[in-house]
């Protein structure tokens, strides 16, 4: 229904992968493990919206993982769910687990054979967090290709959204490849050059900085 991208990053030589933003249909994720030969170990969430942990529940049971998330999107994830599935006609019987960990700026989340560093980006969600590794960056509904997160929702803030963006996810490499939660991938040389959002923000910068 939301065309939501779930990714799945791993190892075949050690077996073990990390989830990211299992958003609903736990079996097809379970079975994409199966046929990469990875068993998921950490399912490691951009943030709580319905759309990006719908299948959490089934893949965290299936598994035996840790579910990772920012704290300050505990609230969205406890309660944000629960009146979403009544809005989208959702099941709301098999809520998100607690997570067995609160993921913070600068964390590397691990499993044998893999790392990603986890990148604070609020401004989606309070506790929007980007996941960055060998020149992969999963971005959540943080960046787009062209666009940027809608910042419209309780606890939006277009404002650190931009600063996340600009400052923090396209200060790396240029050639790094963006797996956005929405949409298809693009790269950081690709927004720097054509995100109107991120043209239009840093003409402003620029403009405030000569005052």
């Amino acid at each position: 229904v939301f065309q939501e991208n779930c990714w799945v990053i791993g190892n075949r030589r050690t077996g073990e992968a990390i989830c990211i933003d299992p958003g609903d249909e736990p079996d097809e994720i379970l079975a994409l493990a199966r046929d990469m030969g990875v068993r998921i170990k950490v399912i490691a969430n951009s943030h709580a919206h319905i759309d990006h942990v719908l299948g959490v529940h089934g893949v965290y049971n299936a598994t035996g993982s840790r579910f990772l998330l920012h704290h300050q999107d505990l609230d969205l994830l406890r309660d944000g769910f629960r009146m979403s599935a009544a809005r989208f006609g959702f099941d709301p019987s098999q809520p998100p687990p607690t997570p067995d960990q609160f993921v913070e700026d600068g964390d590397v989340v691990e499993v044998e054979g893999l790392q990603l560093r986890a990148i604070g980006t609020p401004g989606h969600t309070p506790g929007s967090m980007s996941y960055y590794t060998d020149g992969l960056l999963f971005s959540g509904d943080t960046l787009f290709r062209a666009s940027i997160g809608r910042t419209d929702m309780p606890g939006g803030d277009h404002a650190e959204e931009m600063e996340s963006i600009c400052n923090r996810l396209l200060t790396l490499p240029e050639e790094t490849i963006v797996l956005p939660g929405h949409m298809e991938q693009t790269t950081v040389a690709f927004e720097k050059a054509h995100n109107p959002f991120v043209l239009e923000w840093m003409s402003r910068k620029a403009w405030e900085a000569k005052g």
